[in-house]
């Protein structure tokens, strides 16, 4: 019986975050791969293929998440995009709050910073299931 793949993208400015989360998903047994901007992100798409992309809404420019969202669907429709956002916290803005965030948002799954590990981890695992 063939392994199922488990493989996780991060991308985050935040070095912190990078490597809690690394550390919480491998103990899971999920292989991990991070990128802290959107070039590292890209580049790193073309030489492997993750099976979702966590990854945070403002990094080196305040758009940097959406940008990068966008061109994930772009090149990969079916890839599991989560955006991990402190947003909320800091601006009181809502993503819950707007009509259909995913219509103008190209992510499968938006989550609020502090986030909690089993939070993220049944987001991934919901967008796995359904991309199987």
């Amino acid at each position: 019986m063939a392994e199922i793949s488990r493989r996780v993208m991060i991308v985050d400015d935040d070095p912190d975050f990078l490597e809690q989360m690394r550390m919480c998903l491998e103990s899971r047994g999920y292989s991990v791969s991070s990128a802290s901007s959107v070039q590292e992100c890209e580049n790193q798409l073309k030489e492997t293929e993750p099976d979702v992309v966590v990854l945070d809404l403002m990094m080196d420019n305040e758009d940097d998440g959406f940008v990068l969202s966008y061109r994930i669907k772009k090149q990969f429709p079916k890839m599991p995009v989560i955006i991990v956002t402190s947003m909320t916290h800091e601006t009181g803005m809502d993503f819950d709050e707007t009509d259909d965030p995913g219509h103008w948002i190209k992510a499968d799954a938006i989550l609020a910073k502090p986030i909690r590990f089993e939070q993220l981890e049944r987001e991934i695992t919901r967008l796995m299931r359904e991309r199987a």
